[in-house]
């Protein structure tokens, strides 16, 4: 019997800068289609439409003081920023290690300094709106996503290259 792969370490990285002992949390981009329901005549019930994708969003919380979120806050490019997140997942039952990493270009759409307190824990969050994600699971792309691009490969098919080349992209 199986055991699940747990995170067990991770590391998060701004523009290629690593935070070490600094990262607290990491909230992974969730992936969500835009589905809308349709029922035309004939049919028994409504079924769902896929509409592409929703909105990507990081969010992630750090100790101390980090200034480099801010340093690109109110950027004016869609993917000014990159953000990387690094874990290692572990499988208790075999003791198998599995490098997961998350890469992301996007802005800054918050950032919250949270509660300043002498003596008290000093973390703050960012959020960041992600226009491009990929993932690799043991450096393998498990999935990557270009939101301008309409790039949308999972499992090394791109579901969307029809799509492109059906309206000369």
């Amino acid at each position: 019997m199986g055991m699940p792969s747990k995170l067990k370490n991770m590391n998060t990285y701004l523009d290629g800068v690593g935070h070490l002992g600094i990262i607290a949390s990491f909230t992974v981009p969730k992936l969500a289609l835009k589905m809308e329901e349709w029922r035309g005549g004939g049919m028994l019930g409504p079924i769902m439409v896929d509409q592409g994708l929703d909105k990507i969003e990081a969010e992630f919380t750090m100790g101390g003081l980090v200034v480099l979120a801010l340093r690109q806050f109110g950027a004016t490019q869609h993917d000014a920023a990159l953000l990387r997140f690094a874990g290692a997942y572990q499988d208790d039952g075999s003791g198998v290690v599995k490098a997961a990493e998350f890469t992301m270009r996007g802005r800054y759409s918050e950032l919250d300094w949270g509660d300043a307190k002498p003596g008290d824990d000093t973390e703050h969050k960012s959020k960041m709106a992600c226009s491009y994600l990929r993932i690799d699971i043991d450096g393998r792309n498990e999935l990557e996503v270009d939101l301008l691009a309409g790039v949308f490969i999972v499992n090394g098919i791109d579901r969307y290259a029809e799509i492109r080349a059906a309206i000369g992209g």
